[in-house]
């Protein structure tokens, strides 16, 4: 993969990240407290419901960032070596490096967003000085292995089925996808994996102590909200790195 594609796919993801987690992050508070033992109304109600968004301003463009630019460099590497009917395969494995890549950032952004959402009293900085104060940076990782357990299977079935589209439709038309077919692609794929996340989505679970163990375990169960997140997010990134490579 050329330096410059690197670049394109690392700027791409990130800045459609961050577009798409601002624009929803009131969304995903009042889904937050909803969810909260605490009740809604004590949670915050509508009060603040930026609270929190400076963990997701700092954290969404790397994450973003990370995970295709790893997708990308790995679904080069790989592709030089593989046939046809491998080619899946290849693109399954690269998704799946580049969740557990980006979830070494979600993660952390993950828990001190959410807890900032419940608390919105308390400021960004307050709550990681407690969360490492009182758990360590143990804490910030709480549900690391679940959050990837859980984000791999359906990236396993959603980026195969985008690039099988794009192969598809460029052999229709004889030439390679244009951005917004790509794009166009992209939603279908992410239409497809939203809607097997929610019939797998369950009730997230409760915690003992809200005030320390507050979404310990971000995203331990699927989340419909965030797969719309997720879906609206990748779709961006499409329409933007598409506009570089369509390939």
């Amino acid at each position: 993969m050329e330096p410059r594609e690197s670049w394109a796919a690392l700027a791409a993801g990130g800045v459609a990240g961050v577009c798409v987690d601002l624009i929803l992050f009131p969304l995903d508070t009042v889904k937050t407290r909803l969810q909260s033992p605490q009740g809604f109304r004590k949670a915050g109600g509508f009060r603040g419901i930026y609270a929190g968004v400076p963990s997701t301003a700092i954290g969404s463009f790397p994450n973003a960032a990370a995970f295709f630019i790893t997708y990308e460099n790995v679904k080069s590497m790989l592709h030089h070596d593989s046939t046809s009917y491998l080619t899946p395969a290849t693109h399954m494995v690269a998704a799946s490096l580049g969740e557990v890549v980006a979830c070494l950032i979600r993660v952390p952004s993950e828990v001190i967003k959410q807890r900032a959402q419940v608390s919105p009293s308390s400021s960004t900085l307050q709550i990681l000085y407690r969360t490492l104060y009182h758990e360590g940076i143990e804490g910030l990782y709480r549900g690391y292995k679940s959050t990837v357990l859980r984000e791999i299977p359906f990236s396993l079935v959603q980026f195969p089925l985008w690039e099988s589209l794009k192969d598809l439709w460029s052999w229709k038309q004889g030439h390679v996808v244009d951005s917004w077919q790509s794009a166009v692609c992209g939603a279908f794929a992410e239409v497809f994996v939203t809607l097997l996340e929610v019939l797998t989505s369950q009730e997230p679970s409760s915690c003992e102590s809200p005030s320390l163990c507050l979404f310990a375990e971000p995203k331990s169960s699927p989340d419909p909200s965030r797969a719309r997140e997720k879906a609206s997010s990748r779709v961006s990134w499409w329409i933007c790195s598409c506009s570089h490579h369509t390939s």
